[in-house]
C-alpha cells in the first residue's frame, strides 16, 4: 500500500499545480503564450502519468495488472487529446474527448479501489491477499483457478464499458439539454476559450438625426 500512496500523492500534487496554472492562464486576458505553455504542461502531466503507470504496473500481475493496463489506455487517450487541444485550441471535439477521458480516469480509479481493496467487492473465485508476497511479482487479488481469473478479467472489461457508456450517455444528454437553451449566433463550431478580448468585441453606436 505504501507505493500506491506515494504514487497517488505525487501525481495529485503535480496535477493540482498544473491545473491551477492552466485555470489562471485561461482566466487571465493575456497573450496566447500562456495558453501554449499551459497546453504543454497539461500534456506533460498525462505523459508523466503514463510513464509512472507503466513502470508502476510492471510488477503487478493477475487481476490488478489487468486493471492497471486498462487505466493506462485511459491515460493514453488523455495524453493524445491534450496534444490535440494544444495544436488545435479551437477544436471542441478534442476538448470534449479530453474532458471525458479525465472524468473516466477518476471513475476508474474509484472502481479500482472498490474492486481491488474492498473485500466485499472482490470477484467470485478470488481472494484479497492479506500480506505482500516475498517475490517481486505481486497482486492485490489472487484467483483460485485460471477460469476464475478469466471471469474476473471479463468483469473488469465489462465495468470498463459500463463506466464509459454511462459517461458518454451523461455527456450526450447534457449537451442536448444545453444545446436547446443556447441561441445560435452564427454557423460556427469553433471552440472559444474563457477569456474575452476587448478588441474582438464590436461596439456599435447608433446616432439619431433630427
Amino acid at each position: 500500500m505504501a507505493h500506491h500512496q506515494q504514487y497517488q500523492s505525487l501525481l495529485s500534487q503535480r496535477v493540482y499545480q498544473i491545473y491551477s496554472f492552466t485555470l489562471s492562464a485561461e482566466l487571465t486576458p493575456s497573450s496566447e503564450i500562456l495558453s501554449v505553455v499551459s497546453g504543454i504542461l497539461v500534456a506533460s502531466v498525462f505523459g508523466q502519468e503514463v510513464f509512472l503507470l507503466h513502470f508502476h504496473s510492471a510488477d503487478h500481475v493477475g487481476l490488478e495488472g489487468h486493471y492497471h493496463w486498462l487505466l493506462q489506455l485511459i491515460v493514453l487517450i488523455s495524453l493524445l487529446a491534450s496534444l490535440t487541444v494544444m495544436f488545435l485550441p479551437s477544436s471542441f471535439s478534442a476538448a470534449l474527448v479530453l474532458s471525458v477521458s479525465v472524468v473516466f480516469q477518476g471513475c476508474w480509479f474509484m472502481n479500482m479501489g472498490f474492486m481491488l481493496w474492498c473485500p466485499k467487492f472482490i470477484p467470485r473465485g478470488c481472494i484479497m491477499q492479506a500480506e505482500m508476497r516475498s517475490d517481486s511479482m505481486h497482486g492485490a487479488v489472487t484467483c483460485y483457478s485460471h477460469e476464475d481469473d478469466f471471469r474476473a478479467r471479463a468483469l473488469a472489461n465489462m465495468q470498463f464499458s459500463w463506466i464509459l457508456s454511462a459517461i458518454l450517455i451523461f455527456t450526450g444528454f447534457t449537451s442536448l439539454k444545453f444545446a436547446g437553451k443556447c441561441t445560435p449566433r452564427a454557423q460556427s463550431t469553433e471552440y472559444e476559450q474563457l477569456e474575452i478580448r476587448t478588441s474582438d468585441v464590436p461596439i456599435t453606436i447608433d446616432t439619431f438625426k433630427s
